[in-house]
């Protein structure tokens, strides 16, 4: 039989040593301050006027993709992967988007008016 030895050398279990539970209620610190952010802008400066609809909604994407940057990179571990890893993974999602944005516009379930000529 042979004897399988149990060592981290080669796998970079060294660098998740960084995820502390001090570092997980940070990172919950971050996500809830922008929920509450989230939650302000939607009952407290939409209503009253200080901002748009339609900014509203470009400003609650951006949020939420921050939110999302947070929960990939630390509760599921991306940060501390490979570049390239992160490089595929990240192209991948880009295109993913791009692609559902182009049949949107061309179902006609987005309203880009387009100059023909």
């Amino acid at each position: 039989m042979s004897e399988h030895s149990h060592s981290t050398e080669g796998h970079g279990h060294d660098d998740h040593a960084g995820l502390s539970k001090g570092k997980i209620w940070k990172v919950f610190g971050i996500l809830l301050l922008i929920t509450v952010i989230e939650f302000i802008i939607a009952l407290v400066f939409i209503p009253k006027g200080y901002m748009t609809q339609h900014v509203g909604n470009y400003v609650y994407i951006a949020l939420t993709l921050l939110k999302a940057f947070y929960i990939v990179a630390y509760f599921m571990h991306l940060k501390y992967e490979k570049l390239g890893l992160q490089l595929a993974l990240t192209v991948s999602f880009v295109f993913i988007i791009y692609f559902i944005v182009l049949m949107l516009i061309e179902g006609g379930f987005l309203n880009i008016h387009m100059m023909n000529h």
